[in-house]
């Protein structure tokens, strides 16, 4: 009896076994990878998908251990190194030598305690933002994410909470998809020896200062790790842990991209793309500069936009403030309709706007940034359909401001643009053209707009009907060889902005 029992059990094992390895061959075989790590196979994916382009809104913040000093910028923990320099001596005043009281010392007072993922999330629906997430990792080495390559991250030490988990998890019961940014590729510390001042490298590396210690655990914040250690186990081990926990959507990075090898932004790019494909999810890749081909990423624009309609999806990084992207004490705030006329100019030239928040250490977001977001949410409520889901016309608009060339060389050209309801901008979503007004035209008053000039047009349209979306009134309006003449009816306006809806067949 004994016996039988035994060969039967051994049956059972053997099958069992077998029916591991079976499900284990075909495991293997089901999640072969898609891409290899070449541009000619990364090009085969859809680096701007259709949801992407339709998104047209994400917000992201910059917020990390910079936060608690709140001076300067988000470059302090580089600034505060060089004593006469502002930042330098505003930490000397304060806190004391770097010697003494170091960026390291600032990481438990980042406590976060009113942070609240579930609050966060709300606000950026409210703003009818389709995407949100942290910066991940700014170039000071301390990880927004419960990390197991670093010791400097936000579980283990300051808030001793998963912050970019509990904001993802939020994000995603909304129906909103997650964006990490990452800014990290400068971390390295790349001086050849003390005394030498690198830019690329974030931090300097003066002696008897904790960027140039000899400390283990400090080498992994200051960067000052063996180069080929780092570039595995730092920069791509941080990119994996992000993808492999919390399957971001968009993976955006800063600049300095350039300063990482080719093999390795090569090797980011096919891991990340066979995860998505393995998930069964499109993502995207956001690049600053030409680091990465266009066939596999997304152009990014600092502080700066395009100043003609491009064939590609693009984006534009811009902030709330007129200054630092991280909170200090005196951070000025753009005004609402400045930041949503951003939005619009963007839209009608086939980009995406991330728009960045600066929250304090404390884990609130000041009021008059809420409120940015806010008046913007309120106004995308109404007039949405004019921005999401849209594409662009054959010309993105038409009035006297025009954007100048360039990128963040001219951000300040760029911050000194103030448009007027003289400015239009168009977008298109199957047989309907909208007409957005940057401000609120004058009631009674006949505007033509040109761009319908038959001479213009490069095929004939017909138009059936013109309104206002959510106004009950009637639109006069006209269609002739000059263009298309609308009087602006006695109706409720937005003084932020104005939507004709243009009903074509």
């Amino acid at each position: 009896m004994f016996s039988i029992r035994f060969r039967l059990l051994a049956e059972q094992t053997r099958l069992i076994v077998l029916g591991l390895v079976a499900m284990l061959v075909l495991m293997s075989c089901a999640f072969q990878p898609k891409y290899s790590e070449d541009w000619v196979s990364l090009a085969e994916h859809n680096e701007q998908p259709n949801w992407f382009q339709d998104a047209k809104l994400g917000i992201y913040f910059h917020w990390g251990v910079y936060s608690v000093p709140a001076y300067g910028s988000e470059w302090y923990p580089r600034h505060m190194h060089f004593p006469n320099e502002p930042d330098g001596l505003h930490h000397l005043k304060k806190y004391g030598h770097p010697s003494e009281f170091g960026y390291h010392d600032f990481v438990p007072m980042f406590k976060a305690e009113h942070f609240n993922a579930e609050q966060w999330a709300d606000l950026f629906l409210k703003a009818v933002a389709k995407f949100a997430g942290p910066v991940a990792e700014h170039h000071d080495g301390f990880s927004m994410w419960a990390s197991k390559v670093t010791p400097w991250n936000v579980k283990n030490m300051g808030p001793e909470r998963d912050i970019t988990g509990e904001l993802a998890e939020a994000l995603r019961k909304r129906d909103m998809k997650l964006i990490t940014t990452f800014h990290h590729a400068r971390n390295l510390q790349r001086s050849e020896k003390l005394g030498e001042e690198t830019w690329n490298s974030h931090y300097p590396y003066f002696e008897n200062i904790p960027p140039s210690s000899d400390d283990p655990k400090l080498k992994y914040l200051y960067g000052n790790i063996p180069e080929n250690e780092w570039l595995e186990s730092i920069w791509f081990g941080k990119l994996k842990e992000v993808v492999d926990s919390y399957q971001p959507d968009i993976i955006w990075f800063d600049s300095w991209l350039d300063e990482i090898p080719e093999s390795y932004r090569l090797k980011f790019c096919a891991y990340y793309l066979n995860e998505a494909a393995r998930w069964g999810k499109e993502v995207v890749i956001v690049r600053k500069q030409d680091d990465l081909p266009l066939d596999v990423s997304v152009d990014d624009l600092e502080k700066s936009r395009k100043n003609r309609l491009e064939k590609k999806s693009w984006m534009t990084d811009e902030t709330v403030s007129t200054g630092s992207w991280c909170y200090t004490e005196d951070l000025k705030i753009k005004s609402p309709h400045d930041v949503l006329h951003v939005l619009i100019d963007i839209v009608s030239k086939n980009g995406v706007l991330l728009l960045n928040v600066s929250p304090k250490a404390d884990g609130s977001i000041p009021e008059d940034q809420q409120n940015v977001l806010l008046k913007m949410g309120e106004w995308l409520s109404q007039y949405g359909e004019s921005i999401y889901g849209t594409r662009p016309w054959y010309i993105y608009g038409e009035g006297p401001t025009k954007e100048p060339e360039g990128h963040f060389e001219n951000h300040e050209a760029f911050l000194k643009i103030k448009y007027s309801k003289k400015d239009i901008r168009y977008t298109t979503k199957g047989e309907t053209i909208y007409a957005t007004f940057l401000g609120k035209p004058d009631i009674g008053s006949e505007v033509l707009l040109t761009s319908f000039a038959k001479g213009q047009l490069p095929e004939a349209i017909h138009i059936h009907a013109v309104t206002i979306p959510g106004a009950e009134v009637d639109v006069h309006w006209q269609q002739n060889d000059a263009g298309l003449k609308v009087e602006i009816p006695n109706a409720v306006m937005d003084e932020m902005a104005v939507v004709l809806k243009i009903e074509t067949y």
